[in-house]
């Protein structure tokens, strides 16, 4: 799996408040001098917290997950394994410690320890149009593993529309499908089907949806 890019947008709306009178401020200088000083070393000692101790955090737990992500490129899981839970160990409030649980219960699953990846995957809270649907539809195949299958055909289905996309979305609604079908519901099946023969036309599992779709009818 290629270094993730790891995204958080955060949108701060200040509201700032005028003194009415001239009398007012005049009346209350003192007061809102120490206001002022006081909001001004605030923010200066945010900046130090940010500058200082977050961001060498971060760029800490960035490098040590990079190392994590060359050897589950090279497929040694057992090795990123150990990476990754330490990432998330010692910098799990970190971007990257919180990104390292979900690359340890990915990699714990491609191990065949399902069990153990499903609370890794369940923790995981990012909302990358790529990442939050991989990490869902590894949860999925992991409900479907340890027997489970009811939660992992909604659990995929949940990744394919969080997805969205004509690359990850008909794979997972195929997935659900199949499973479906496992469990006598046909309906349910078909309505995956459906899905993506109707808004992933575009695809390359749609070109054989027919034949799942008339199996199911």
């Amino acid at each position: 799996m290629a270094k993730q890019e790891i995204k958080q947008e955060q949108v701060l709306n200040v509201e700032e408040a005028v003194s009415r009178s001239e009398a007012f401020i005049n009346k209350n200088k003192k007061t809102i001098s120490a206001v002022v000083i006081a909001i001004v070393v605030l923010i200066a000692a945010g900046m130090v917290v940010s500058n200082y101790v977050i961001k060498p955090r971060e760029n800490k737990a960035a490098e040590a997950l990079f190392v994590g992500e060359k050897y589950f490129q090279n497929g040694d899981y057992e090795t990123a394994l150990i990476e990754f839970e330490t990432v998330a160990d010692d910098f799990g409030c970190t971007k990257a410690g919180k990104l390292a649980k979900a690359y340890t219960g990915i990699s714990m699953a491609q191990l065949g320890r399902y069990e153990e990846a499903i609370p890794y995957l369940k923790e995981f809270k990012g909302n990358d149009a790529m990442v939050a649907p991989s990490v869902l539809a590894a949860l999925g195949n992991c409900y479907a593993h340890t027997g489970n299958d009811a939660q992992a055909a909604a659990t995929l289905i949940k990744a394919a529309h969080a997805a969205d996309n004509n690359l990850l979305s008909p794979a997972y609604l195929i997935q659900a499908g199949q499973i479906f079908e496992k469990l006598g519901k046909n309906t349910d099946a078909l309505k995956a089907y459906q899905e993506v023969k109707d808004k992933y036309y575009g695809s390359t599992q749609s070109m054989n949806i027919d034949m799942y779709i008339e199996r199911v009818k």
